[in-house]
């Protein structure tokens, strides 16, 4: 069979040492698991290795009793060749909450002084208000500026809307525009047009770079038919962690491309020793109880209620403890729902969490919105951003009572906050460096404890025993 290829060489992002672990393990890769095979990956021929970010910095204070930024300096350390990319949520940074402009700004400024030097910035609404002060920043302090779509589907995504939005984040300065299929909800003939579109409206030199997953075993068809409409890169994750909840795998990528127009340009057989690395974390994560087999196949859930697979797993959670795991399918019916009300905001984090807790409460209460959460108060309230549909006026009104509602950037309530976070660090006697900040700053309570951990390292004693005249023999 002859089909018509362009010349034109196809760029890979590896996911390994950041999605693919959040995705599969709950971001519990180590970094002494990273270190023996970064040389190795430096030499592959990667656009970029995405290493940093999403909930890696969280799961390294929390779990992992690792000073994230300590994690990025040895890995920039030992990446010479390869551009580190990390994952950022705008004026959210890598936390929970819109934070303040001088933050936002000394956060990219170190996250890019430390070794970044890709940053994928997106908005839970896809509100280019939000990435803004991001934006600027990544741009400020060189780096390159990758600015998210998130793909969803509902009524007011149509292929006109991805493009508007594309073309206005080019405009507010991105030199590559990401299209995130974070629920592998994208399919293969839909992904050609949207593809073909973008880049036809998109300038030559900005990069279109696709993000997507396995869940619904879709991905790799996806990819090959986003190549031949002319997309630049694609995500991608080595096999040991690769498919199922992750990107597609590197190895079948490569070699399909491979003596083609779209050849990568990377050698299957340097991937190999990597590859058998990795089957060694692979082993831990699943001897630890981390990683199972349930993420690795293929789950038509999220084809049918538009749940991405993280998303499904919180429910089953909060089921699990309000003892209620036989109404999984009414919740799974609610989300759409709870997002039809709320005016169709795209399922990742935090709009995902805040939709679907309130789908679960709406379910086990016995009647919708009975019980709200804050932060579906604040959905409706415009505080995390402009959503992209009107919200239902009925159940708003449930929601919010007489509470009004904001229609300018959410960030410009906030007052400056580097410096009073700055000032409370020192006087809790936590203050080593600058990054310290803005680690409490994103993760108060967690950065705290792991300021308590590294100090107790250094002198053996831990403060909370001091204050008590406790001290280990």
């Amino acid at each position: 069979m002859e089909i018509k290829t362009e010349n034109r060489k196809v760029l890979i992002t590896e996911t390994i040492l950041r999605d693919a672990h959040q995705s599969q393990a709950a971001t519990r890769m180590r970094l002494d698991e990273m270190l023996p095979v970064l040389e190795q990956l430096d030499d592959i021929g990667y656009y970029s290795l995405e290493a940093w970010g999403g909930a890696t910095f969280d799961s390294c204070l929390r779990f992992l009793n690792e000073d994230p930024w300590e994690r990025l300096r040895i890995l920039k350390a030992h990446l010479k060749k390869t551009p580190i990319q990390m994952l950022l949520r705008g004026q959210n940074l890598l936390g929970y909450r819109h934070y303040a402009d001088d933050l936002v700004e000394k956060f990219v400024e170190k996250s890019i002084g430390n070794g970044v030097g890709v940053v994928r910035v997106f908005d839970a609404l896809n509100d280019p208000r939000n990435l803004e002060t991001s934006m600027k920043a990544i741009k400020k302090y060189g780096g390159v500026c990758e600015a998210t779509i998130c793909y969803t589907t509902g009524p007011v995504y149509t292929k006109e809307y991805f493009v508007k939005l594309g073309k206005q984040l080019e405009d507010m300065g991105a030199d590559n525009i990401c299209l995130k299929d974070m629920a592998n909800l994208l399919l293969p003939f839909d992904v050609y047009d949207l593809v073909k579109a973008l880049k036809a409206e998109l300038r030559p030199e900005t990069k279109l770079h696709l993000h997507t997953h396995n869940t619904t075993g879709t991905g790799d068809m996806v990819y090959l038919m986003a190549i031949l409409a002319g997309v630049d890169i694609v995500d991608t994750a080595l096999s040991p962690l690769g498919n199922g909840t992750s990107q597609p795998a590197t190895e079948p990528l490569v070699a399909t491309l491979k003596g083609t127009g779209y050849d990568t340009g990377i050698e299957i057989e340097k991937l190999l020793p990597i590859v058998q690395h990795f089957k060694k974390v692979e082993k831990r994560l699943k001897d630890d109880g981390i990683l199972t087999d349930k993420v690795k196949g293929i789950d038509v859930n999220t084809l049918i209620y538009q749940v991405p697979g993280g998303m499904l797993s919180n429910l089953i959670n909060q089921l699990k403890k309000a003892g209620k795991e036989d109404k999984l399918m009414e919740c799974l019916a609610e989300v759409p729902n709870v997002r039809k009300d709320c005016g169709y905001p795209p399922l990742v984090t935090p709009s995902s969490q805040i939709v679907g807790t309130q789908a679960v409460l709406n379910v086990i209460m016995g009647e919708r919105y009975k019980m709200v959460t804050k932060e579906t108060k604040d959905l409706f309230a415009g505080k995390y951003g402009k959503l992209p549909m009107p919200i239902d006026e009925e159940v708003a009104k449930k929601v919010l009572g007489d509470a009004g509602r904001i229609t300018y950037r959410p960030a410009d309530d906030l007052k400056p906050e580097y410096e009073e976070v700055k000032k409370k660090v020192i006087e809790m006697g936590y203050y080593e460096k600058e990054e310290d900040v803005l680690s409490y700053a994103v993760f108060e309570q967690v950065a705290e404890n792991f300021f308590k951990w590294r100090e107790a390292q250094k002198d053996g004693v831990d403060r909370d025993l001091a204050k008590g005249n406790v001290y280990p023999v």
